[in-house]
């Protein structure tokens, strides 16, 4: 069944009509013949981009099949799956995925239209560890992209909000099996910022913008190597679990502490079994140049007192460079700043509008799946490819039917 409604409700989809197709043939002849069309993923986006007046399709009822390529070290699944499923095949076989966002409920195909990510300051986005794609163009037909044979152009294609087709198989590099081991460290001075980040081979770090100091630090590390030492960077261990927003119960997050676990059951936050939170929610994110981070969090300093009213939780995240054409991480290692508002739209959309005002100097780039509000020409000044992509998407979907009206708002046809 088609959701009619985004995980965190702010978003009630307007389609006419909602579809399930269990083949490929069978979704190719939905898209050949829909004036409009978009695919669902898992409804963790709190925006507009995938909403539709015309056909709205879940993939969920696609072939499941997912194929492992040692000799290439490439698992090959379904557009649909969650990364936590994923996650599960994929250790049972002694491979792993370079890195996993907090939410392992998230689908394949949408996190990687997006640019969704995790933390590391070596660790791509989840699109970065895209090898090929196969999607149904506007016309029906099937397309297979392949990173190899198709250069720029799949580079264009990966995180592509689902504006050039319907993605129903994706490829992704994997890696063999690992064990980490999780830490929580308390009250993080912001002069250590960097340090922190580069201390592990992935690290969150938490904020409330009530005091200068840091939160949290989450640090997820090799678990052959020594926990943080006592006093590391000035902060303490915490002696109880955590979770990322302060007084809710951490029964759903990962295990922290110190005991090894696989990799797929450390990297995110959460647990797949269990769902995070309500949904009562909104989220806004901005990936800036890891260099200028110090000072985009001085500049947002000025609006602490705004923020925090309105605020969960923030979280502070690396995230490295890429070639891919819309990712947020495009040629730049970026901070990730990422806000967990309450769920109050009226409350949370001015305090947006003087985040991006304040972080406008350091050519923020929002995530395409939270809320934002920047200007047209601010979102199309900070990707260097925007207008190749304006031209891939003409290309591939002359007609339009993959087209919103937030996709119009910040991708005109030419």
């Amino acid at each position: 069944m088609v959701a009619r409604r985004n995980w965190a409700g702010n978003v009630h989809y307007a389609a006419r009509r909602f579809h399930e197709p269990t083949s490929v043939d069978e979704l190719r002849r939905l898209v050949a013949g829909s004036d409009r069309l978009r695919a669902a993923g898992t409804g963790h986006s709190f925006n507009r981009f995938g909403d539709t007046t015309g056909d709205l399709v879940s993939l969920a009822g696609l072939p499941p099949d997912v194929t492992l390529d040692r000799d290439r070290s490439t698992v090959t699944v379904p557009a649909a799956l969650r990364y936590g499923d994923l996650a599960t095949a994929l250790h049972a076989q002694g491979h792993a995925l370079a890195n996993l966002a907090s939410l392992p409920h998230i689908s394949v195909a949408g996190a990687v239209a997006t640019g969704t990510h995790g933390s590391g300051v070596r660790n791509g986005n989840l699109a970065s560890a895209v090898a090929a794609l196969e999607l149904v163009t506007a016309d029906g037909d099937l397309l297979t992209l392949d990173r190899d044979a198709d250069g720029d152009m799949f580079a264009g294609a990966v995180v592509s909000l689902g504006a050039l087709g319907v993605v129903t198989r994706v490829t992704l590099d994997v890696a063999p099996a690992f064990t980490l081991c999780q830490y929580v460290r308390l009250g993080l001075a912001r002069e250590a910022l960097d340090e922190a980040l580069d201390s592990a081979y992935s690290v969150s770090i938490f904020t409330d913008w009530r005091t200068p100091l840091l939160r949290e630090v989450w640090v997820k590390q090799h678990a052959e190597l020594p926990p943080p030492p006592a006093g590391w960077l000035g902060t303490t261990a915490a002696e109880t679990p955590r979770h990322p927003v302060a007084g809710l119960s951490p029964e759903h997050c990962t295990p922290q502490l110190g005991p090894p676990g696989p990799w797929h059951e450390r990297l995110p936050h959460f647990r797949l079994g269990f769902i995070p939170s309500s949904g009562d929610e909104l989220q806004s994110e901005y990936h800036v140049p890891r260099a200028a981070g110090a000072d985009a969090l001085a500049a947002l300093d000025e609006v602490a007192h705004l923020i925090a009213p309105v605020l969960q939780v923030c979280e502070l995240r690396a995230v490295a460079a890429d070639r891919l054409w819309l990712s947020p991480n495009h040629g730049r290692d970026s901070l990730a700043i990422h806000f967990t508002w309450v769920g109050d739209a009226a409350a949370v959309t001015p305090v947006v509008a003087a985040v991006e005002e304040r972080l406008a100097p350091f050519s923020p780039r929002p995530h395409w799946g939270k809320v934002f509000g920047l200007a047209p020409a601010a979102v199309a000044a900070a990707w260097p490819r925007y207008a190749d992509f304006l031209a891939l998407m003409v290309r591939l979907d002359p007609s339009g039917t993959f087209r919103t009206d937030l996709l119009d708002r910040y991708f005109p046809r030419p």
